[in-house]
């Protein structure tokens, strides 16, 4: 099999995408398409849990949303009118239903079921404690880490039981928690992963982002803070805060890529904040083109600014299909060839002759940029030339988003120039950190960083128990 997404390919993915609804009937039915609005968060498997005030129900799922929950036999097993949901992305771990979410256990307190967006850097270590004591485990996701310190918790009470959890993990999470009291939408104390809060009538509901809110009709009312967990129930709404105030260092790279162009991120249109990325890209780093091509899909909105900036015309040089699916059968190594023009092609009428600028999000291992470079010159390119939307990508992440190991990161083993050879491009250039900080509005701390920009600074805001920020990616918390 082979995927026909090869520009896909080589991107940094986000691991997952959460959403929660309380107070809706035919609760299930929302959630499945919030999760539409999320599949770009996660393309592998999707779950949903519903509770009908006696029962829960869960029906999980390798693939996509569609074609596992479009079917009224699935919606109707899942009654009630709260649930919970997840799109899933894994990493070097195990793909197995087993490590689909929502994960779910009776505890002693009645039925938990949780989905989480993010991943916990102290997870092996927790777990090994876990299993000393007595914890058997039935996946290798790190959320399940979270599932067993509630049921171990010498607390009474639930909420305490889950405040009890949460402090003694690290890294990031945004979970949406299920329980016969209620529903909870919680984010770490840094607000690593994003969380929104929307209402629609009566209903209150939690999201990755706030394009799952519009889907639905309804509407946002804010982002849920770092360290804050918000309590539905029957008897309202009501936020604690119970962990120790700290500077929050959000994912940058929601800006960047992650998130749909049509989100609101920290109260910014993605969509704005990225063409306000590709202007200040174009005043640090001028050329002379005939055009500006994006890169499709996530390279248009930068392009746009850096069209508008420095006056060059704006073209679709690379034209995306978007009816071919993820993979098809090849007979031969001539076919398999092929099948990488399936998803993108060259405009060789427009790009024949011309000085071309390409405009994309990131590089990651180069082999991506690569193909794209040599595309335009198959088409006749005079001269080609490559802007990137974000910094070089020097160091792996462990909040939630699959990186390859730092000896697979081009931007770790060269400097630009050599990566312009690499990919054969004319010339070769990446918005500065600090230019990344201006287009969204501020200026970088370099003492205290506001986001979360280890990626391209290896400034890592929180403390990596399990794992050596120079050694491969963690086994364990990438696996879900």
């Amino acid at each position: 099999m082979l995927t026909t997404n090869p520009f896909d390919d080589d991107k940094l993915k986000e691991e997952c995408g959460i959403f929660g609804i309380w107070g809706a009937e035919g609760a299930s039915s929302f959630v499945a398409l919030g999760l539409h609005a999320l599949q770009h968060r996660g393309q592998e498997a999707a779950g949903i849990t519903s509770f009908d005030g006696h029962h829960f129900h869960t029906h999980r799922a390798m693939g996509h949303v569609a074609g596992n929950f479009d079917r009224d036999d699935i919606i109707r097993r899942l009654a009630g009118d709260v649930a919970i949901g997840h799109v899933r992305y894994s990493t070097t771990g195990e793909t197995a239903l087993r490590n689909v979410q929502p994960l779910f256990a009776e505890l002693a307190q009645g039925g938990f079921a949780v989905a989480h967006n993010g991943n916990l850097s102290n997870a092996m270590t927790l777990r090994k404690a876990l299993i000393r004591r007595g914890s058997i485990f039935q996946s290798t996701s790190d959320t399940e880490v979270i599932i067993h310190l509630v049921a171990t918790s010498s607390y009474t009470a639930p909420l305490d039981r889950l405040t009890d959890a949460l402090g003694q993990v690290e890294g990031a999470y945004s979970l949406v928690v299920l329980t016969p009291d209620g529903l909870v939408g919680c984010r770490d104390p840094l607000g690593i992963r994003p969380l929104v809060m929307g209402k629609l009538g009566d209903a209150t509901i939690f999201a990755s982002e706030s394009v799952a809110l519009d889907v639905i009709g309804a509407t946002y009312v804010r982002d849920v803070e770092p360290g804050e967990l918000v309590i539905v129930d029957a008897s309202g709404i009501r936020s604690v805060r119970p962990f120790a105030k700290a500077a929050p260092r959000p994912c940058i790279f929601e800006h960047v890529y992650f998130a749909r162009p049509d989100s609101i991120v920290e109260g910014s249109s993605v969509y704005e904040t990225r063409k306000a990325i590709g202007a200040v890209l174009s005043r640090e780093a001028p050329v002379e083109a005939d055009y500006v091509v994006p890169v499709p899909d996530s390279g248009v909105p930068a392009a746009i600014g850096f069209s508008q900036e420095s006056g060059i015309p704006f073209e679709l040089g690379i034209i995306r299909s978007h009816y071919v699916g993820r993979t098809f059968i090849q007979p031969n190594d001539g076919i398999r060839h092929l099948g990488v023009k399936l998803k993108h092609n060259a405009n060789s009428a427009l790009i024949k002759g011309k000085r071309i600028v390409l405009i994309d999000d990131s590089i990651v291992r180069g082999t991506t940029s690569m193909k794209i470079v040599q595309m335009m010159r198959d088409a006749g390119a005079a001269e080609v030339h490559m802007r990137i939307a974000s910094p070089p990508t020097r160091h792996s992440c462990f909040y939630g988003v699959d990186t390859p190991e730092r000896s697979k990161l081009l931007a770790a083993q060269m400097d630009v120039a050599e990566m312009a050879r690499h990919i054969n491009a004319d010339s070769l250039a990446f918005i500065s950190i600090d230019g990344l900080y201006r287009a969204l509005g501020d200026g970088r701390d370099s003492a205290k960083p506001q986001r979360c920009d280890a990626c391209f600074t290896g400034d890592y805001p929180t403390t990596l128990t399990d794992c050596d920020p120079k050694a491969p990616p963690l086994a364990l918390v990438a696996s879900r």
